[in-house]
Formats: structure tokens, sequence, C-alpha cells
């Protein structure tokens, strides 16, 4: 009798067991949570819970979206351009018959792009290359209201613009920590791609530090695969919090379209940009006057340098800073103050960032030896008309 009651009790524990471990793999959820020493719930079932909700597309970007979304405005610029005037209009026939009347008229032609609102009191960051040709410039806020804006400020070598508007409490967006971005952070891309309206796209960080693609005389791009088209220049590049961490400024197309290959202004250098532009109405950089190139493996052998570190120094402006100081066409320019110099673009914004009228120091190696001079920093020039820069550094 006694064996076979322990059967029984056998056969039903085995079976209640198998049936919690059943529940426990499928539906983990219908057990009630043991307290742990610490969080009071069991880890393991929390993480499990997260991967259901994952799995699940519970995860949303809504947030940082409906953050972010008010403080992006569409661009609508126009100027005034005269009409091409058919070769026959000058024909002397013609005009003995009909006089002036095929002269030259004016049109309008029009653009669009984005800005992004910086401070509640109508200043809007945006691209250079969205505003720089325009003579009128209308603003659409996300909740329909409109305003004309005025240009506070141009930098075309960083391709940046600053606006303002007549409006005041305006829904200024936050800046991120663009510094801290790494390759594989969540971003979303705001903007108003071939004037459909306001649109948001979701990627990732593809890359940091993109420079050498010839769009700026400054360049430090984050690159992106979140879609950024025609229409998006000067638009917000958020972080899963809807805070700036970029300024979209280019797309790497030959369609015109969105191949996942875009590019934006780190907000960090854009902020730096845009404040010096509010306070002075422009951007000084520092100059030394030399032109660089950077080193190939034929050009480190042949100056027997031990590494391609640093940029060669293939010629110098006559009167210059770095002229002054002694600086020659041929010397391998390796480091400026406390910093290595890497390459050309790591160079030029090197030296930008001095401040001009104060010395620095550079390191240079000239016949295999290492030598240092200290140069006073002199003001970059401005760009030129068009936005083209200066080649000397």
């Amino acid at each position: 009798m006694l064996q076979k009651l322990w059967l029984t009790f056998a056969q039903v524990a085995t079976l209640g067991l198998g049936l919690l471990l059943v529940v426990e793999t499928l539906r983990p959820d219908l057990l009630p949570l043991r307290p742990g020493p610490a969080s009071g719930s069991r880890p393991e079932v929390q993480a499990r819970a997260s991967a259901r909700e994952a799995v699940g597309g519970a995860i949303s970007y809504s947030t940082a979206a409906r953050r972010a979304m008010p403080a992006v405005v569409n661009i609508f610029t126009s100027k005034e351009v005269k009409k091409r005037r058919p070769p026959f209009m000058d024909d002397p026939v013609f005009r003995r018959f009909f006089g002036d009347a095929g002269e030259a008229d004016t049109q309008r032609s029009s653009s669009l792009g984005s800005g992004v609102i910086v401070r509640p009191d109508g200043y809007i960051l945006t691209n250079n290359h969205v505003v720089r040709t325009a003579d009128e410039i209308q603003v659409a806020l996300n909740d329909g209201r409109q305003a004309r804006a005025k240009i506070v400020g141009l930098d075309p070598e960083s391709d940046l613009a600053v606006l303002r508007v007549d409006m005041n409490s305006l829904p200024a967006i936050s800046f991120g920590q663009s510094e801290r971005l790494a390759v594989g952070d969540v971003v979303l891309a705001i903007g108003n791609p071939f004037g459909v309206g306001q649109t948001v796209t979701m990627g990732i960080v593809s890359a940091l530090g993109r420079s050498h693609l010839g769009i700026n005389t400054f360049e430090d791009f984050v690159q992106t695969d979140a879609a950024i088209n025609p229409g998006n220049s000067g638009g917000a590049l958020v972080d899963t919090a809807g805070n700036l961490i970029g300024v979209n400024t280019a797309i790497f197309s030959q369609s015109g379209g969105n191949l996942g290959i875009g590019f934006a202004i780190p907000a960090h250098l854009a902020r730096k940009v845009m404040d010096e532009i509010i306070q002075t109405g422009g951007v000084t950089r520092g100059w030394i006057g030399v032109e660089v190139q950077d080193l190939t493996s034929e050009l480190a052998e042949s100056f027997k340098l031990p590494a391609l570190h640093g940029v060669l120094i293939a010629g110098v402006v006559k009167g210059g800073p770095a002229d002054r100081a002694g600086v020659r066409a041929g010397d391998i320019l390796i480091g400026i103050g406390s910093k290595a110099v890497g390459d050309s673009s790591a160079m030029l914004n090197l030296v930008a960032g001095s401040p001009p009228g104060k010395a620095t120091t550079l390191k240079l190696m000239r016949n295999n030896a290492e030598l240092i001079v200290t140069v006073a920093v002199g003001k970059r020039p401005k760009a030129k008309p068009g936005g083209d820069a200066d080649e000397d550094n």
C-alpha cells in the first residue's frame, strides 16, 4: 500500500515539475515574482520581459520626436534673378520693329531647406548654403505660424548660418553631447525633404570625424544612414532623448536621393560657431600662412620619417606668421602647441582654433632633426565670394 502511494506521489510531483518548467519557459509572466535581496524582483525574469517588449515592437522614439519636432522649422528662400534673353533679341532688325520690348526681365527663384530654433528669442541655426544667396527668407514653424527671417551672420567655411525671426517664447531645442557620440548610436533626422512637410527618419551613427570630402573648408562630420534628402539641409540630427547632436548638411548621392550616406556638423562645433556669430556677427579663426600637403608613404620614405605622421609644408606665404617664425617649405609639421598633427584636416582645425594675436609653438622636422619654433598666430582671411576659402592655412 505504501509503495503504491509513494509511486502516485512521485508521478504527481514529476508532472507538476514538468508543468512548472513549461510555464517558466513559455509564460514566466504567469508566475509570481519572488523578491530578491536587492531589487525585490528576479533580474532574469525582468530581462526576459524587456526582450519580449523589444520583439513585440514596444520600443519607440516618439518621445524624442515629440520633444525635438517643434524646434525644427521649414525655410523657404527666394531671390530675384534675370531671365535669359534669347540671342535674336539683340538683332538690330528685331529691335527696330519691337524696340526695347525684348529687354531682359527679372523673375524670382525659390528653394527650400530646414533650420533649428536654438533660442526662445528667435535665433535659428541652419546651413549657409540654404540662405546665402536669398534676398527673402520665410520660416514656417511646426505649429503653422510663419515669419520673415533676417540673416544674423554667415560662416561659409563651416557651412553654417544664423537667422532670427521677430518672435518670442519659441520652442528651442536642447543641445546634446555630440562629443560623446559613438558609432552605432541611434539617431533621428528631422527636416523638410522635397518640401513634403516635416519628416522624421531613423538610423545610426555610421562613422565619426569624416573629413577630406570637399564639402566645407572645415570638416569633422558625423556620418549617418538616417535618410537625408534635398530639403533636409539645416535640419536637426537628434539623439534618442531628442537633444540636438548635429546639423544635417549633405548627402553622398549620384541621383540626388538618399543612399544611406548623410553628413551632419556635430552640435558642439555648430554651437561654437553659432555663439560667435550671435556675439560678433561672424567667426574669427587663426592663420599662420602655410600651404600643406598630406604625407604619402613615398614622401615619408624620401624624408626618412619613421611613420606617416604630420604634414608637409609645401609653401609659406611671404611675410606671413610662419615666414616670420622661420618656417620653410619642405619642413614637416608634426605638432601645434601640445597637440599632434595627424593630417592636413587636423592641422587646419588646430590652427583655426588658435586665437589670433597669441603665440603658439610649431614642432617641425627638418633634415631629420626636431625643431620647435614660436609663431604669432594671425587672423584667417575671409572666405572668397561664393563660399570658397583661401587655400592657405
